[in-house]
């Protein structure tokens, strides 16, 4: 049965620039520049008139990157030209933010240019972790960026948290974790790190520097438990909410609904799923930007069991042969996974081995 959000688009914008690439990062960016900035503008803009189909948009996500080297101009620009091209359904719209790139005034513009939505990209609140992480902004910038965003109006505000990084604790973490927790936030985003090929951490052989496998899994449950007795509750692997605050645009990934991606490195899934090429100067010079076809077929049977159990309310039993089902009654009885009625989903315990379960399942 198809629902009423089925019908509706997320249009996410990838924007590539950033002031400084972090060690650990293996996201497309590029190198901040004005010029570049105003001609991807446009260029962005001219893809979404050619794109536009008056179809119902109901979330915007500016991802990257750093959004937030943008100006609040270049914003309102783009968002102006989703109305145009596009009918609006009190769309969420997010703004990835790091906060070394804004100001009370930046944040105050940002909202009153239509984002209601910030993600913040704090990672750690302790200033050595912050600096090992080759991030550009300090502890203290990064409260003082939540709180200047609230003052603007900002009501929905995520923060990002990075688990299992150099010289983490229990105890470095359950101070980072109270810290977050007594900001007026109403949503995290927690990822275990994750040594990338190619990444100057991968060069720096940073994998001998960070907790073993089983002392970051320690950690992932450690702030699990610590987040949902502070009410921000687990709704996906690496996200976790107070009620009514999920993201609505990714969970349209999990849910297998439809997005348009715009920019060099965007992902898109309509009736195909198809990606941007990596490469800023082309998406500028061309009119319409070029695409890859990633999968004629998207959307399989398979793949909406693999992204739906990736929330925690699990998908239906229904979608389960009966071979899938008596692999999942082993995984129940180990206690990674949990059956709630007619559905199945992970425990906390279930989603650091998920990729591993899945591929046994499927």
């Amino acid at each position: 049965m198809t629902s009423a959000a089925d019908k509706t688009l997320g249009i996410y914008i990838h924007v590539p620039f950033c002031m400084r690439k972090c060690p650990y990062c293996d996201f497309y960016s590029c190198e901040n520049s004005l010029h570049k900035r105003d001609a991807y503008v446009q260029a962005v803009c001219r893809n979404l008139e050619l794109y536009g189909d008056g179809r119902d948009v109901d979330t915007i996500y500016f991802g990257g990157g750093t959004p937030s080297l943008l100006s609040p101009e270049h914003i309102e620009k783009i968002l102006g030209t989703v109305s145009k091209a596009f009918t609006q359904r009190a769309p969420e719209i997010t703004m990835e933010v790091n906060p070394a790139t804004v100001t009370r005034e930046t944040l105050a513009a940002y909202w009153r240019a239509g984002v209601n939505r910030l993600s913040i990209g704090v990672q750690d609140l302790l200033e050595d972790a912050l600096k090992a992480l080759g991030r550009l902004h300090t502890a203290q910038q990064a409260l003082d960026t939540v709180y200047a965003a609230r003052e603007a109006g900002f009501e929905n505000i995520s923060c990002d948290l990075m688990i299992g990084t150099k010289g983490q604790t229990p105890e470095r973490l359950d101070e980072t974790l109270k810290g977050l927790a007594a900001l007026p936030i109403t949503h995290v985003s927690a990822y275990l790190l994750k040594i990338e090929e190619g990444t100057p951490y991968a060069g720096q052989n940073m994998q001998a520097e960070i907790p073993t496998e089983d002392a970051a899994a320690d950690l992932y449950l450690q702030m699990v438990s610590f987040l949902e007795t502070c009410g921000f509750m687990q709704y996906e692997v690496s996200n976790f909410a107070r009620m009514g605050f999920e993201s609505r645009h990714n969970i349209r990934y999990w849910k297998c609904r439809p997005y348009l991606g715009i920019g060099p490195a965007a992902h898109s899934c309509l009736d195909t799923r198809f990606y941007v090429p990596a490469d800023l100067d082309t998406f500028i010079k061309e009119v319409h930007q070029p695409t890859c076809l990633e999968d004629a077929s998207p959307c399989t049977p398979e793949e909406k069991i693999m992204l739906g159990l990736r929330l925690a309310e699990g998908i239906p039993l229904c979608w389960l042969d009966t071979r899938q089902r008596k692999r999942v009654e082993r995984f129940c009885k180990g206690g990674l996974m949990r059956t709630e009625g007619e559905r199945i989903r992970f425990t906390p315990e279930g989603f650091l081995v998920s990729n591993a379960i899945l591929a046994e399942i499927l």
